[in-house]
């Protein structure tokens, strides 16, 4: 198959290019390099070769995308693409919406226009705001009511997918999925990708940084929620089961159908928790300060991946916290200042 994967010299993206490249698919990636690197597209370059067409654009720009649909005969779009930093998005989220919804538009308008009628999308936990803990683990039948604008504007993605799905009179409807999953953690087992935000904001690989001496300490972000032991409470997804699931989704694309899928591993894990499996796994203290709540941040979320396990035939390979944390831990050390 051909694909057009958005965001592929990303965390997750370039996971996935790296998947269908070694499975022979032949892929272009889309990506403005704002967050994504090009170390990741060298990577990919040397696993795929002639299989893998690199152009640097932003989702902005339609007709750029349509040229690319078009001329590389795309079958099916991964969208990745976006932004995802949940503190961020309170300071910025006129960006936001920009990125992630209008951005999305400009995609689905580039597919109409070219006639490529298949989307998997990146969507997040995210949209679920802050159920209460009875409600978990969540399926997905929870209500969705984000409390900030990233969860905001991956909602209204969804609902402009929905919309499209279920457009009257069209000769050739769009079949899509959107995956929602929580807190992607790992590295692919070769390490010729991984980890690498900047700045970056994620729990495992900042611990991990401490432990390499590339930061001072931890800090934690409230110690008062109401979990176990008064920290966030997250499920990890190891970045490998991820892209298991989006080629799992790909047999249940179906024309003129929206559907979702939660992607997890059914449990949760507190910060301190995972603080602990950082420590154990790297043999270094990590000094940890404890901080105040981060604006927009829910006490817990955690999957119920029933649906996507029964309808897909889907189960996370990776459910203990130190073999995810361990993959992570390869790759830093092997690429201590990322793709730098």
């Amino acid at each position: 198959m051909r694909f057009l994967v958005t965001g592929g010299a990303g965390y997750i993206g370039s996971h996935a290019c790296l998947r269908l490249l070694d499975d022979g698919h032949v892929v272009t990636v889309v990506d403005n390099l704002v967050r994504g690197h090009r170390g990741a597209v060298d990577a990919l370059r040397a696993a795929g070769g002639a299989r893998l067409a690199f152009l640097e654009a932003d989702l902005a720009d339609t007709a750029t995308l349509e040229r690319a649909l078009r001329d590389d005969r795309i079958d099916t779009v991964l969208h990745f693409a976006g932004l995802t930093n949940v503190g961020e998005s309170m300071e910025q989220p006129l960006e936001y919406h920009r990125t992630n919804c209008a951005g999305g538009i400009s995609l689905l308008q580039a597919m109409k226009t070219t006639g490529v009628r298949r989307i998997i999308f990146s969507s997040t936990a995210a949209t679920y705001g802050e159920p209460p803990q009875s409600a978990m683990p969540l399926t997905e039948s929870t209500p969705q009511c984000p409390i900030n604008p990233y969860g905001r504007s991956k909602l209204q993605f969804e609902e402009v997918l929905r919309g499209e799905c279920a457009a009257l009179k069209e000769s050739s409807p769009l079949a899509a999925i959107a995956l929602r999953y929580f807190n992607v953690a790992g590295a692919d087992a070769k390490e010729r990708v991984g980890e690498d935000h900047r700045p970056e904001t994620h729990l495992i690989p900042i611990c991990l940084q401490v432990a390499l001496g590339a930061r001072p300490h931890l800090t934690i972000y409230g110690n008062d929620y109401e979990t176990p032991d008064g920290t966030c409470v997250r499920d990890y997804v190891h970045v490998e089961d991820l892209v298991d699931a989006h080629l799992a989704a790909l047999t249940a694309l179906t024309p003129a159908q929206f559907r979702c899928w939660n992607v997890g591993i059914g449990r949760g894990y507190s910060v301190r928790a995972v603080l602990e499996s950082c420590r154990r796994v790297t043999g270094h203290a990590i000094p940890a300060i404890d901080g105040p709540r981060r604006a927009g941040d829910p006490a817990a979320l955690y999957a119920d991946p029933t649906a996507i396990m029964r309808d897909m035939h889907w189960r996370a390979q990776w459910t203990d916290l130190d073999r995810i944390v361990s993959s992570a831990w390869k790759w830093m050390r092997a690429h201590p200042r990322g793709y730098a």
